[in-house]
Order: structure tokens, then C-alpha cells, then sequence
């Protein structure tokens, strides 16, 4: 009976760990967004002044970094909480990675051409929670983007899958040869928490995902 009781309390102790650690992020985040407020007010006044660009782009950065940290935390909380996901009948999963393609494209200040996307004609529509899947796209994309280099391109590729039943396949491809989508792995497998939380957004909406070094691939089910 000792090892049973002993996994029963080791499982409580993590239960408790993972609860305290939930509650330091939520506040760390709280005190993210204090500084940030700090640090936006001193950038309001140095652009009011005659101040060194130096000190006007070291308080952009540093606003940027807390934007990141401020995401990251965010992310953490959701890919450890249950996933609730809305889902609403015939969303054009076309149209939904066409507009989230290009908004992460713009905001990873890319050209159009930097980027190129093939979307098959055939009906993609399925039941999708459209803003939960909008962020798991783009994490996919943003992920490409970022671990593919300075010349990195990449294709993403909407299609009707060859499998039973309907599903939709999203390629994320890497044409640098030199660069690579995925360079390490984390969290049941996956690079970082926001490739971790699409993966599990993506898996509640009954679809799976799989990744390779220049390829990640996705699959999700459509509606008959």
C-alpha cells in the first residue's frame, strides 16, 4: 500500500504546486502591466523632450520585452487551464487562414510576397471556435517565421485532406534551406507555451497536429 499512498500524495503535492504556480503568474502579469503603464508614461514624457534616440529606443524595447513576458504569461495560464472552446457552425476555415496568414505576416513587418498561400477552392467549412483558432494559426505562423531566419520564407498550404472522415490539412512549409520551423521541444513535444496552447486548441476541436523540422502540419474535421 506504500507506493500507492505515496503517488497519491505526490499526486496532491503537484495538484497544489500547479495551483500556487497559476496564482504567481496571474500576479507577476499584474505587475507587468504596472510597469508597463511606468514605462509608457516615461516614454510619453522623453518624446516631449530633446532626449538621446538611444534612451527613446531602449524604453520601446523594454516595452516590447514586457508585451512578450505579459503574452507568454498569458499563454501559460490558458495551456494549463481546461480548454473551452465555442465552436459555431459552417466558419470558412479558407477565409480564416487567409486573414490570420496576412495579420501575422504584417505584423511580423513581412512583405506579401514574403509569404505565399495556397487555399484550395474545395467547401473548407467546418464547426470552429473562429477566435480560439485564429490564435492557434497564428502562433503556427509567428513560430515559422521566427525560428526560420532572417531569409526565411514560408508557404502555408489549405487543402482538402485525402483521409475519411472530412478533414481540412494546413501546411506550414520552410523554403530556406538553411532554416528550420521547429528547433526545440517543450511541453508534450511542442517548441514554446503558444505552439503548446494551439496544439491543444487544436486538438479540441477534435483535430491533431505534427511536426517536422521544415513542416508543421495540422488537420481538422469538417462538417459533412
Amino acid at each position: 500500500m506504500k507506493p500507492a499512498l505515496a503517488k497519491a500524495i505526490e499526486s496532491d503535492t503537484l495538484e497544489e504546486v500547479g495551483r500556487a504556480t497559476l496564482q504567481v503568474v496571474h500576479d507577476l502579469k499584474n505587475q507587468l502591466n504596472g510597469l508597463k503603464l511606468y514605462a509608457t508614461f516615461l516614454r510619453k514624457r522623453l518624446d516631449q523632450t530633446d532626449r538621446a534616440q538611444e534612451e527613446r529606443e531602449t524604453l520601446r524595447r523594454l516595452i516590447a520585452g514586457l508585451d512578450r513576458a505579459a503574452r507568454d504569461m498569458t499563454a501559460l495560464v490558458r495551456y494549463a487551464r481546461p480548454m473551452e472552446i465555442r465552436c459555431q457552425p459552417h466558419v470558412d476555415l479558407g477565409k480564416l487562414v487567409l486573414d490570420n496568414i496576412r495579420a501575422a505576416s504584417v505584423q511580423q513587418g513581412k512583405s506579401e510576397g514574403f509569404i505565399r498561400c495556397e487555399i484550395d477552392e474545395a467547401n473548407l467549412q467546418g464547426q470552429f471556435d473562429s477566435l480560439a483558432l485564429s490564435q492557434a494559426i497564428a502562433a503556427i505562423t509567428e513560430q515559422s517565421f521566427v525560428k526560420g531566419g532572417l531569409d526565411n520564407r514560408i508557404s502555408v498550404r489549405l487543402r482538402k485532406a485525402d483521409t475519411a472522415p472530412d478533414e481540412a490539412l494546413i501546411e506550414w512549409l520552410q523554403e530556406n534551406p538553411l532554416g528550420s520551423i521547429i528547433s526545440g521541444r517543450s511541453l508534450e513535444g511542442y517548441a514554446n507555451v503558444h505552439i503548446a496552447l494551439a496544439g491543444k486548441i487544436i486538438k479540441a476541436h477534435g483535430g491533431r497536429i505534427e511536426f517536422e523540422p521544415k513542416r508543421i502540419r495540422v488537420w481538422l474535421p469538417l462538417s459533412r
